[in-house]
């Protein structure tokens, strides 16, 4: 094991940011990285030739004017410009792939620092200790609202529910070895959701527990309409449940139509006629929704399908400064 760390240590790392309107949040991020990033070049823990890439998302303010500026004044910032907004999930992985061939090891983390980067040490050490993917963990989540941790404890048991692979209490903040990194990149899909996808990789895996800060700077650009979004993202690109339980949903319908016909039949047989109209009013509504509903979780699979099988690219690069 010794032997394992000494052979890695020294190793390149790229920390992979993705930007979308980050340019209140750039100035003070790029501080803090730089001083690790030199901190951990210092011990020796990490290469001369490690970087920052910073990957704009198609921003609409001065993000990447700002990580030109950041590059021509320190090489220890590189960056990614993609040609239009993609959202969140593909600027990761456009940055990840980018740094893949560059690097031995990546760290992924968002721009506004609330994933403490002191994590990173101990990433690092369990990463020298064998480890080919270590996951940014959240210790508690007790300065998230009520309404967004219970969703958020929700969302993962609902996952796990329907036989999705999940790390709880885990985001994107994670390392990931070239190793990873090249199993990662086999993974031709559109419908993009890393969280699961990755756990999918196999491999040996380590955890790094940390306390959520607040945001350094600017607006969160995940507001719950996204949130929702990615939470739908992955179920359907995780797991087929829902449809077979819109179809136990449908069998079950049957199956009342098929009782509540017998108990008719038998009233009219016994002399007493039914005058139901209120039951059979609900009963339509009930089963249109059911109908509804079903055909909408179907059409979800049914549209990513569709846009699997045309292949088009998660993202496009416009260009790169190294």
């Amino acid at each position: 094991m010794e032997q394992l760390k000494n052979e890695k240590r020294g190793s390149i790392l790229y920390i992979v940011v993705p930007c979308y309107n980050e340019e209140e949040a750039l100035p003070e991020t790029s501080k803090i990285l730089r001083e690790k990033m030199r901190g951990l070049m210092d011990k020796g823990i990490i290469s001369e030739e490690s970087r920052v890439m910073l990957v704009n998302d198609g921003s609409s303010d001065h993000t990447w004017e700002l990580i030109c500026k950041l590059h021509n004044a320190d090489k220890l910032f590189c960056g990614v410009c993609l040609s239009r907004n993609r959202g969140h999930q593909n600027a990761l992985l456009a940055g990840l792939m980018t740094a893949k061939d560059r690097a031995d090891i990546t760290i992924s983390m968002d721009a506004d620092l609330q994933d403490d980067v002191n994590a990173v040490d101990e990433m690092l050490e369990k990463y020298y200790a064998g480890c080919e993917i270590v996951y940014g963990v959240r210790c508690s989540r007790e300065k998230d609202t009520f309404f967004k941790r219970n969703t958020a404890q929700a969302f993962y048991k609902l996952i796990d529910g329907l036989g999705g692979e999940i790390v709880y209490n885990h985001a994107d903040y994670r390392l990931m070895s070239k190793t990873a990194l090249q199993a990662l990149s086999e993974y031709g899909e559109v419908n993009l959701f890393l969280r699961g996808i990755v756990p999918m990789l196999g491999y040996q895996t380590g955890t790094a527990e940390y306390e959520r800060g607040e945001r350094i700077a600017g607006e969160s650009k995940f507001p719950l309409k996204k949130m929702l979004s990615l939470a739908i993202e992955g179920i359907t690109s995780l797991s087929a449940k829902p449809m077979r339980m819109i179809f136990w949903c449908g069998a079950g319908s049957l199956l009342t139509d098929l009782v509540l016909l017998i108990v008719f039949l038998i009233q009219a047989g016994c002399g007493s006629a039914f005058t139901g109209t209120k039951l059979l009013v609900f009963l339509v509504i009930l089963f249109g929704g059911l109908g509804l509903t079903g055909l909408g979780v179907v059409g979800e699979y049914v549209g990513k399908i569709y846009l699997e099988v045309k292949h088009r690219p998660s993202f496009i690069i416009e260009s790169i400064i190294e």
